[in-house]
């Protein structure tokens, strides 16, 4: 995608053709920049059955956002749970290497033992006294000296290596305990994920066909009004930044996912969630970010909105509860919802939290 500036019209028609390329049923955003002097022909909203379509088009969107919100939720709540596996599988392996140490460390103190055993008996100063060569009496003393002190030495070792293991094991506990957590964090958020996601399909399902397409209609537009209320506030004209060569990557890999379907906690190849996306899109160019778009808002870099480049990342809503990566030319490339599939839209087709960059 260019990354240089362009003029509003000229953004406007590129975006345009794709949006008609890519506008097949179940596409979301279907004309994501579309030329700001287009005036859009009303839509009624009432169904002859009554239905108030707007209103049902925001509940969907209020319901697909909960779906949204849980699906971080789980997203993190599954990470979590592989970091934790990981830290019990790497404290149960220095367990069992301390546990051999401590073994190796008790044979040792046991021959330690067993040889002072064999030379007891008659007090040192009698030992001397019998000597035939005092001198070599008192060698082989100190030497037993430097035994007694190596043999404190290792029970000193012992101690330690007990002590060790038992903070292992408390924290090989602790982890178990939060690796629990998790898995029931998990399960509350799969249970809200299928909760809002059914709602929605049976709201969807109470709808004939032509208030479907009249609703699709609506979508559009509100997705239309929002990027060209983006747009006039000149904000690409603004919009300079080249991609990076892991940005190009990133494009590249998450373009290439177009017409994938969406689905909550997926991260490909066959389908892909918003964040799942983008975390993968860039692995693929060699540098690894957090899994959910909460954490991919927390913890990379932020950019001005005027600054961002091809291959920042988007967040959207307050809650940072969808991300999208930036593609050029006024337009990003995302997982939308349940229903929908990877596709391109305008940037501001949604509420705009802010822009972080991977690769800063």
């Amino acid at each position: 995608m260019g990354s240089g500036k362009r003029s509003l019209t000229t953004a406007a028609m590129v975006l345009a053709c794709a949006c008609a390329v890519l506008s097949a049923p179940g596409v979301a955003y279907a004309s994501p920049t579309p030329a700001p002097t287009r005036t859009p022909t009303p839509t009624p909203t009432t169904s002859p059955a009554g239905k108030d379509l707007e209103a049902i088009r925001k509940k969907l969107d209020a319901l697909y956002h909960d779906a949204a919100v849980a699906t971080d939720a789980y997203n993190a709540a599954e990470e979590q749970a592989k970091q934790q596996s990981a830290e019990i599988v790497d404290l149960a392996r220095v367990i069992v290497q301390g546990q051999d140490k401590l073994d190796e460390l008790k044979d040792r103190a046991g021959a330690a033992a067993r040889a002072q055993y064999r030379g007891g008996g008659l007090p040192p100063e009698m030992r001397l006294w019998l000597s035939d060569n005092p001198q070599q009496y008192l060698d082989g003393a100190g030497r037993v000296l430097q035994g007694e002190h190596a043999t404190k030495g290792l029970l000193a070792e012992m101690t330690r290596t007990q002590q060790d293991l038992q903070q292992y094991a408390k924290d090989a506990s602790a982890q178990w305990q939060k690796l629990e957590a998790n898995r029931q964090a998990k399960a509350t958020a799969q249970k809200e994920i299928k909760k809002q996601i059914a709602a929605a399909e049976k709201l969807e399902s109470q709808l004939q066909k032509k208030e479907k397409e009249r609703l699709a209609k609506l979508e559009e537009e509100a997705a239309y009004t929002a990027q060209t209320a983006w747009l006039s506030s000149g904000v690409l004209a603004e919009i300079s930044g080249k991609a990076s060569e892991q940005g190009k990557q990133a494009v590249k890999f998450a373009t290439d996912q177009i017409g994938k379907p969406y689905e909550w906690g997926a991260e490909g190849p066959g389908s892909y969630d918003c964040s799942g996306l983008t975390s993968q899109a860039w692995a693929a160019a060699g540098h690894g970010i957090p899994r959910t778009s909460q954490e991919q808002w927390k913890q990379l870099p932020h950019v001005d909105v005027k600054d961002m480049r091809p291959g920042d990342l988007i967040i959207y809503f307050d809650d940072a509860s969808h991300v999208a990566m930036y593609i050029g030319d006024g337009a990003i490339v995302h997982a939308p919802r349940p229903g929908r599939t990877v596709t391109i839209a305008g940037a501001g087709s949604m509420p705009i939290l802010g822009v972080v960059r991977p690769d800063a």
